[in-house]
């Protein structure tokens, strides 16, 4: 069997696909990307079982076949070779030998019987999202994850879709993230992405507001189109948490606050943050100005800078990190911030609206000396 393709072509279409392909694996054949040639089309596959990634290029051939290749070799291969022409011929016993210009590697291809079929998906339940919208919608709420297995369900986002209402939450039991817009389907959705395979999406979306992505929904996966790509991926199973009932409806102070500022000020108290040096941010909302302080065993820092407050005095401790996550996440020159004490978690919003809603739990403050 032989074909001839374009270098740039493959090795951009290797680079996405490879990511779904696991380092280790009881199947030898998934540590592999699968190439299926179909006259002039060559398609190649990456799966872990959890997530797949599939597209399809255009190449020079008269034949049919499929086999697999160790992925991390095909993909060095063929970034490494000398020319944008590159000719690919396995020969009946899975000897390949692929020639670009004078350079030519004879290496050995997999059979592809081991190789599991990708889920398949009823074309018929689905809906389509602009690429741009779903993108930022990850990017803005993908830092609430849970990054441990402790509830599975967790390391997941919520996509929950009812009355035109498109809702993505995401929850680790110290931040909650929630992203909303309107969206022009009368369908009903409620399922668990793990966020794997929604970081993997988010590379593949562009920021063109004429860009589309359809997303097939079936009873245990979900399906994204995405020029010319095909991610699928296993929904989690379980139940979400609750996160409307987590969000506060009332509040006893307000503060208008610069973003750049609060950000800046916790990146430096993070500069006496580490491992084996652990402490809440302690903040102090009054009098028209927010005080900062740091203290670990690497020293101590005091900052403040002014803000719009009404209600009433705060005094509450976060962790850096969470708070840091969800400010940049905010992507806003200004935001409110919304507490009810110093035990109440801070709810973050836009200066208008209700598109994102960030909540982040506070920590308990030590008596300071």
């Amino acid at each position: 069997m032989k074909f001839t393709c374009i270098q740039s072509e493959l090795n951009e279409a290797l680079n996405n696909v490879v990511r779904a392909v696991p380092q280790k694996s009881t199947i030898t054949a998934l540590t592999g990307i699968k190439v299926s040639v179909n006259r002039n089309v060559l398609e190649l596959t990456g799966y872990d079982l959890e997530m797949g990634i599939q597209t399809k290029i255009n190449i020079v051939s008269d034949d049919m076949g499929e086999f697999v290749f160790d992925a991390r070799l095909l993909c060095e291969i063929v970034r490494k070779m000398p020319s944008e022409e590159i000719m690919f011929e396995i020969s009946d016993n899975l000897s390949a030998t692929i020639k670009s210009a004078n350079a030519e590697y004879k290496i050995l291809a997999m059979s592809a019987d081991e190789y599991p079929t990708l889920p398949s998906y009823d074309t018929g339940d689905d809906f389509t999202l602009s690429q741009p919208l779903l993108k930022n919608m990850i990017n803005q709420t993908i830092f609430a994850v849970a990054v441990n297995d402790n509830k599975p369900i967790l390391t997941g986002e919520l996509f929950d879709i009812s009355d035109h209402n498109f809702n993505l939450a995401a929850i680790d039991g110290f931040r909650l993230a929630v992203r909303t817009e309107k969206i022009e389907t009368d369908n009903h959705y409620h399922f668990v992405v793990k966020a794997r395979s929604l970081s993997e999406v988010s590379k593949l979306l562009k920021d063109d507001d004429n860009e589309k992505v359809i997303l097939h929904v079936s009873r245990k996966h979900i399906i994204f189109e995405i020029n010319g790509y095909m991610v699928i991926s296993r929904l989690l199973e379980g139940e979400f948490h609750n996160y409307k009932a987590s969000i506060p409806q009332s509040h006893s102070t307000e503060i208008i606050i610069n973003t750049k500022d609060l950000i800046q000020s916790l990146e430096r108290c993070m500069l006496l943050i580490n491992d084996k040096n652990k402490a809440p941010v302690r903040c102090i909302f009054n009098d028209g100005m927010v005080k900062i302080t740091c203290s670990t065993g690497m020293g101590k820092l005091n900052d403040e800078f002014p803000i719009d407050l009404t209600g009433s005095m705060v005094e509450i401790g976060f962790n850096c990190r969470y708070l840091l996550d969800a400010l940049k996440a905010t992507e806003s020159d200004k935001i409110r911030m919304q507490l009810s004490g110093g035990i109440s978690p801070m709810k973050l919003l836009p200066m208008e609206g209700d598109a994102f809603t960030f909540l982040v739990l506070p920590q308990r403050l030590r008596t300071e000396s």
